[in-house]
């Protein structure tokens, strides 16, 4: 059958982005709900993992394109699916610990932390301009978190309450999430050139499901309600719809104009977080993802600028 996905323009490929981010803050937000049960992160990871292969294995089979699912380079999406699942249970982990707002604020430090070991393990050079724009997130970070909150309250001095918002293993699991999703940016960018974007998402939640089976096999497992089972099941639609619509976007544009877009998760997350929590970021929260998404988007220009075009962008701008 004909691939329908080899006229993707441009704008296609953005609108595929806005989706895709849109769907992974449902995704979040279900697996912020879950998580207030108690249930185990590894368990939430195995179903989420679970109901993310089965939908796309459904949609593949209804289209009729069950040999998409197929991975041609086993080894290379096996490594890749394991950042992925280090991804996902980090994910769960930081989202019992953090606000929605603050977590995409903490998330939005990868362009930074990309563009940084390229200068590192490339040889790429920074540039000033790079280097101010990267001082200022990382400005945004420190304000955003602000840890001497965190040290005058746990000694004591204060009772401003800031644990309603973060705490420390919140912010450790979120570090864990950049690093493993700013590999996993450049290295989908990398297989998406010989993979389908139905076979990355299919495999990475076949190998989470196993991974994560295994997990509760050796540990133990709590009994899953209905409801629990809704939400677990939300939890991987979303991430099935925004895994694909995020290949789609990567495969059929550059990753630098995907980045740009990454950021529409943090006004999505905070409307949502105050419609289900009622939550309101404080004043240095808000600051702080100024400076952060300024340095980002920022730094996504500058890529841009000179990114080589794809070859599907190369036969439509000819």
């Amino acid at each position: 059958m004909a691939n329908r996905a080899t006229n993707v323009s441009e704008q296609g490929a953005i609108g595929f982005a806005l989706a895709g981010f849109t769907f992974w803050v449902l995704a979040d937000s279900s697996i912020k709900l879950v998580g207030q049960s108690g249930l185990p992160a590894y368990e939430m990871v195995a179903f989420l993992g679970l109901f993310m292969a089965a939908c796309i294995g459904a949609y593949g089979l209804a289209r009729g394109e069950a040999g998409r699912l197929r991975p041609h380079r086993l080894k290379l999406q096996l490594l890749r699916a394991c950042l992925d699942m280090g991804n996902n249970v980090c994910v769960v982990v930081a989202l019992r610990h953090l606000t929605l707002t603050l977590f995409y604020i903490l998330v939005f430090t990868a362009p930074m932390v990309i563009a940084l070991l390229s200068a590192v393990v490339l040889r790429e050079g920074l540039g000033l301009r790079k280097v101010v724009s990267l001082a200022a997130g990382f400005a945004g970070v420190v304000l955003a978190v602000h840890p001497w909150d965190a040290i005058s309250a746990t000694t004591g001095a204060t009772g401003n309450g800031f644990g309603r918002e973060w705490d420390w293993v919140g912010v450790g699991a979120c570090g864990v999430c950049v690093a493993c999703f700013s590999t996993n940016m450049v290295w989908s960018r990398v297989l998406t050139q010989t993979e389908r974007p139905e076979s990355l998402a299919f495999f990475s939640g076949v190998v989470t499901a196993v991974a994560g089976g295994v997990w509760m096999g050796v540990w133990h497992s709590e009994p899953v309600t209905v409801r629990l089972a809704v939400g677990l099941a939300a939890m991987g639609l979303f991430c099935a719809l925004g895994t694909l619509c995020f290949y789609v976007a990567v495969k059929h544009t550059s990753a630098a104009t995907v980045s740009q877009y990454h950021y529409t998760q943090l006004v999505t997350g905070a409307v949502v977080s105050y419609l289900v929590w009622r939550n309101i970021p404080g004043w240095h929260v808000l600051v702080g993802g100024v400076l952060i998404l300024g340095s980002g988007l920022y730094m996504a220009m500058m890529a841009r600028e000179h990114a080589p075009l794809t070859g599907e962008n190369r036969q439509n701008n000819a």
